[in-house]
């Protein structure tokens, strides 16, 4: 009888062991990193962002747009880097916060068409090439720029 009592209270801490391991493991699953986490935090995008800006400020499909080719002269580079790292930071689930005008507001006046998002949509994935960032992470970029294309190109609205 003792025997079997030991028995049972062995396998109650193993079972509870057990059950504590598989709590802790979706705990961990929960808790999975952020994208922002996962592209290493605010200075890797800022350096993405600031390539895929230079990239984007001389492009001549882009300046082809009148208003375009206007903004980029009135607007500085250094400002737009700004504007666009926390934004991205944010969106990624970092700490910053955008301060800026929504998207709407911001790109309404460029009578941006879809020849040129795909442009920059193209650069920004050559620049996440050119980073070497990971393919899942390249997607769930994508998916948060798309998400700001009917706020940014003027046929989609």
């Amino acid at each position: 009888m003792v025997e079997t009592l030991n028995q049972l209270k062995l396998l109650a801490r193993v079972m509870a062991a057990f059950l504590l391991l598989s709590l802790s493991s979706v705990t961990a699953r929960a808790e999975a990193p952020s994208l922002y986490d996962r592209l290493g935090g605010l200075a890797p995008i800022s350096v993405v962002v600031s390539d895929f800006i230079d990239a984007l400020m001389p492009d001549p499909i882009l300046n082809s747009n009148p208003a375009i080719d206007a903004a980029r002269t009135a607007v500085p580079a250094s400002y737009l880097k700004y504007h666009v790292t926390a934004m991205m930071c944010q969106a990624t689930g970092g700490p910053c916060q955008y301060h800026g005008r929504d998207m709407y507001q911001a790109h309404a006046h460029l009578s941006i068409q879809e020849a040129e998002w795909q442009r920059m949509i193209e650069v920004f994935d050559q620049i996440l090439a050119k980073h070497q960032v990971p393919q899942q992470e390249v997607d769930e970029l994508m998916a948060i720029m798309d998400s700001t294309k009917a706020d940014i190109v003027a046929s989609a609205k």
